[in-house]
């Protein structure tokens, strides 16, 4: 029986190498070789990115609530542990959008976070 050597199932494996480079620069889209080491390198960097971008937007909200928070007169740190002692469960998230859309409801949670603070 003769050896199989051009099989459907290695030209599949490398047209969905290629799709997936599909895009990309000069020969890296092109030929199969650089072309996997390009889609290799890619999706390293999107499972590391996909974790990044979770702190990446956490690190957000924190600067956000932070800069609402000196508006205010108080820091960053004084009113998360204000608002722990206050028993107010809000994630960073929600406190973020808080400062940026409804200031009135901050600045009563802000309040209420320095008296804690303060007794």
């Amino acid at each position: 029986m003769p050896r199989a050597t051009d099989g459907t199932r290695r030209k599949d494996r490398r047209v969905k190498i290629l799709r997936d480079a599909k895009g990309y620069w000069g020969r890296r889209s092109k030929l199969y070789r650089t072309a996997k080491d390009a889609v290799a390198k890619a999706q390293s960097y999107a499972y590391r990115d996909r974790r990044q971008r979770k702190r990446d937007f956490r690190s957000l909200w924190i600067a956000r609530i932070s800069a609402a928070c000196r508006n205010e007169g108080i820091t960053y740190s004084r009113f998360m542990s204000g608002l722990r002692r206050a028993d107010i469960a809000i994630n960073r998230k929600a406190l973020s959008n808080l400062a940026i859309e409804d200031p009135d409801a901050f600045k009563t949670l802000v309040e209420q976070a320095r008296e804690k603070v303060e007794a």
